[in-house]
């Protein structure tokens, strides 16, 4: 039997398909750019000790047109004439607010996910859509929402609860949820077979860097704080989106720019980070133009890692003890540059990296520290859809 994992993003289908025995890969793939003439449809077929890569282009209108190509991929590639091997669907889900576990996908849940769409506007409108669909064309197949901010559920009030009046909490919901959740859940248990050590005893700084960046602190295996707030646009400096800035930013913009609410949420969420600084989200553009003696692409990777130092030394402070440092995703994984920046100057938190180490380190489970380093720091590629797929089996083992 199979599970079929959905990440449903506002122009993009990823999806894998994994053997529920082990969780090993089947088919795993990226639709993107749908609504255009050009989309591209681009997997790897794992079959036989070998891979079979595919890239191709289409013109998909919609998302139901996406959909119907992706499962007809699967079946030509994997099944044959129909989805019967298919146990389960899980998608991915960015804002599920009240959700601390995976949730059996029924009409209340889909109502929840609904109300939640003004906490995530961005992005859970296709993760829904996602649902939605595939829920019609697989009627009887269970299908499971993996929250993104499930992970985040055992943070205390001090770290979640903002400092508004107690109304907009009680009646409003306004709060801290976090998100990568699924990436740091993933990392962390990985990180607990690197060091030997029970979950249960692990205490962790771990970074999300991609083009959406985000750090949590995790004590005793749990998340205890985390960058981003009630949206995915707290935090860090990312891609795209501002992260962290005065508030009142926005009431100056509003009133001596005549910037509308539209306006100004467009622009910290698609025209600020890195773009906004330099003009590039692509890290590696920005590195290659920094190396050129370009001075804003030098000043954003200065900020960018600025930031995340900031977010280290508060998480220390609230740990008191720190077993290792991760870093993951895109940026995390592939950047040995952006490593070191961010730990260059932290050895007098027992935050030591061996730059050669460091160096010859990419995309793939090591430990970068040096040898006198109290702090373990390790480079873990995350793997969202397998975390993602490992939940979706428990969740329809326990409801089922």
């Amino acid at each position: 039997m199979k599970i079929l994992v959905i990440n449903a993003g506002s122009s993009s289908i990823k999806f894998r398909l994994l053997n529920s025995i082990d969780l090993s890969p089947v088919l795993d793939g990226t639709l993107e750019r749908i609504g255009t003439e050009h989309s591209q449809l681009n997997y790897v077929l794992f079959k036989q000790g070998f891979k079979e890569n595919s890239e191709q282009s289409f013109a998909i209108k919609d998302y139901t047109d996406g959909f119907k190509l992706i499962l007809h991929t699967l079946s030509n590639k994997v099944f044959g004439n129909g989805l019967i091997d298919l146990a389960a669907i899980g998608h991915r889900v960015v804002h599920g607010e009240q959700f601390k576990l995976p949730a059996l996908i029924t009409e209340t849940v889909i109502n929840a996910i609904t109300k939640m769409i003004p906490l995530a506007p961005m992005h859970n409108p296709a993760n829904q859509k996602g649902i939605e669909i595939c829920r019609e064309i697989f009627p009887l197949i269970p299908q499971v929402a993996i929250f993104d901010t499930a992970f985040h559920q055992t943070m205390p009030a001090i770290a979640y609860r903002y400092p508004l009046p107690e109304s907009f909490y009680t009646e409003h919901k306004i709060r801290r949820y976090g998100f990568h959740g699924s990436s740091h859940q993933y990392v962390t248990h990985c990180a607990a077979q690197v060091l030997n050590k029970p979950v249960s005893q692990l205490n962790l700084i771990t970074l999300h860097l991609g083009n959406g960046a985000s750090a949590t602190a995790i004590q005793a295996g749990r998340s205890v704080d985390t960058s981003m707030g009630m949206t995915p646009l707290e935090g860090l400096m990312m891609g795209k989106r501002s992260g962290n800035i005065d508030p009142g930013i926005v009431f100056y913009l509003a009133r001596n720019m005549g910037l509308d609410f539209d306006e100004i949420e467009l622009m910290l969420n698609k025209q600020s980070g890195l773009l906004g600084v330099c003009g590039s989200n692509d890290m590696r553009e920005i590195l290659c133009l920094a190396d050129q003696e370009d001075k804003q692409a030098q000043l954003a990777i200065e900020m960018y890692c600025y930031r995340i130092k900031k977010y280290i030394g508060a998480y220390f402070a609230i740990l008191g003890r720190l077993d290792g440092l991760v870093f993951t995703a895109g940026v995390g994984e592939n950047s040995p540059v952006i490593r070191l920046k961010v730990c260059q100057g932290l050895e007098h938190l027992g935050i030591c990296i061996d730059p050669e180490k460091n160096s010859l380190a990419k995309s793939s489970e090591q430990e970068i520290q040096a040898e006198t380093s109290p702090v373990k720091i390790m480079l873990i590629p995350t793997d969202e859809e397998t975390e993602i797929a490992r939940q979706t089996l428990t969740c329809i083992e326990t409801e089922l």
